[in-house]
């Protein structure tokens, strides 16, 4: 199952959890005091590099005809479309700058380059999946109503195309994106009417139907008699847009490390153990300055989720703070390798297509499923956390978790 006591599983007490919160708190004061001209500079600069990707991708694809001018355009499309929807259209829409009071880079105003209607994300993925995050039964992002990632979704036959449902999630992103608001798990349960869901497509049909006639009549129809090579770039663009967001989404949400909770964990929390829960459920890669631009800065997905409206480019600096508190708590900070995130999270997906009866551990205690129980499966295992009045040191969760890999190791 899923965590159920959070102060438990994070070997916490109530006065710790109290001071994280303020101390979570006093980061977030200290960046917003902070915000002024050079981030927005910083944002005014990225629209620049993007729009100018785009205008120069789209301009080279006149030529499309010839093989350079093809490969040249569809990179400079594709890398214009990921940075619009990564670093710009996700961020813009958290309302990461509209403290710059800008109505073209304002969470109320900005349409992205992609089919999921700005409306409906904004309530799919800012109140529902940041409210929820990792709750199973309450984030939809759980999965995304399709994929089974968790012990705690019962399985299901259909389960057995898992692998196939990630590869079609992966190609077509975008449209999985869009579709994520009709809410397919609540369809399934009867707590959605087609008349609802019809609602939802009505306004998805138009957006897709805008971005086809840009990316598929409209551009391929001024490149003139090379239309025909101009729409392949163009796809392919989107394919490369839509594989890169897929891979740091899931790097961000899935490995091992990132925890699911459960409702019951939900109703007893407060701001403090929220943050509790963004920075337990969530998970990093290793990124330098380009790759960190190019994911739109969710390398530091830990810190988006604890601050999501605070200005993407002050996460790697929220994150040395962010870890030197996972330091003084003793508490993990999941992070690694982009390939090292994705196999993990690809081996979750693989493996829970079949039923947990033909899978190894147990459902309290697996690396993609865990919960407070783990830490009572194993004799040897010290259950108590705190500060040790032997040694004066804290032994947080952190330490216990690597107690409990030990006790594994010696049993084997």
């Amino acid at each position: 199952m899923a965590i159920t006591d959070i102060d438990r599983y994070a070997h916490l007490t109530e006065a710790d959890i109290e001071a994280l919160g303020r101390e979570f708190d006093a980061i977030r004061r200290d960046i917003e005091e902070s915000r002024g001209e050079p981030d927005a500079r910083y944002i005014r600069r990225a629209i620049a590099v993007q729009r100018t990707l785009a205008a120069g991708g789209r301009a080279v694809l006149f030529a499309s005809n010839k093989k350079p001018a093809w490969i040249a355009g569809t990179a400079m499309l594709g890398l214009a479309k990921i940075i619009e929807n990564m670093e710009l259209g996700h961020n813009v829409m958290h309302g990461q700058w509209d403290w710059m009071n800008d109505p073209e880079i304002h969470s109320s105003s900005w349409e992205w380059d992609t089919t999921c209607p700005s409306v409906q994300w904004k309530h799919s993925h800012n109140f529902i999946h940041h409210k929820y995050t990792n709750i199973v039964g309450l984030d939809d992002d759980v999965g995304y109503g399709i994929l089974r990632v968790t012990r705690d979704q019962r399985w299901e036959w259909w389960n057995l195309g898992n692998p196939i449902y990630n590869f079609l999630l992966g190609t077509f992103f975008e449209y999985g994106v869009a579709l994520h608001h009709v809410e397919t798990e609540k369809v399934r349960k009867g707590q959605k009417s087609m008349r609802e869901v019809a609602k939802d497509l009505k306004i998805i049909g138009r957006k897709v139907g805008k971005q086809a006639a840009k990316d598929y009549l409209i551009f391929p129809a001024l490149s003139g008699p090379n239309w025909k090579y101009t729409i392949t770039a163009n796809i392919t663009a989107n394919f490369i847009r839509n594989y890169w967001t897929y891979a740091v989404i899931f790097c961000g949400h899935f490995p091992d490390g990132a925890e699911k909770f459960t409702k019951a964990e939900y109703d007893n929390e407060d701001q403090a153990r929220w943050y509790l829960r963004q920075m337990l459920g969530s998970a990093n890669f290793r990124a330098g300055p380009l790759m960190r631009f190019m994911s739109g800065n969710l390398s530091h997905q830990i810190e988006h989720h604890l601050f999501p409206d605070l200005p993407s480019n002050r996460y790697e600096e929220i994150g040395v703070r962010v870890r030197e508190l996972c330091d003084k708590y003793d508490l993990p900070y999941t992070t690694g390798s982009l390939a090292h995130q994705y196999l993990q999270t690809f081996r979750t997906i693989a493996k829970l297509a079949l039923p947990n009866a033909m899978l190894s551990a147990t459902t309290d205690d697996a690396p993609e499923t865990a919960s407070e129980l783990r830490f009572n499966v194993r004799e040897g295992v010290q259950t108590t956390f705190g500060i040790d009045p032997e040694t004066g040191r804290r032994r947080g969760l952190r330490t216990a978790l690597r107690e409990l890999r030990d006790s594994k190791v010696k049993v084997a």
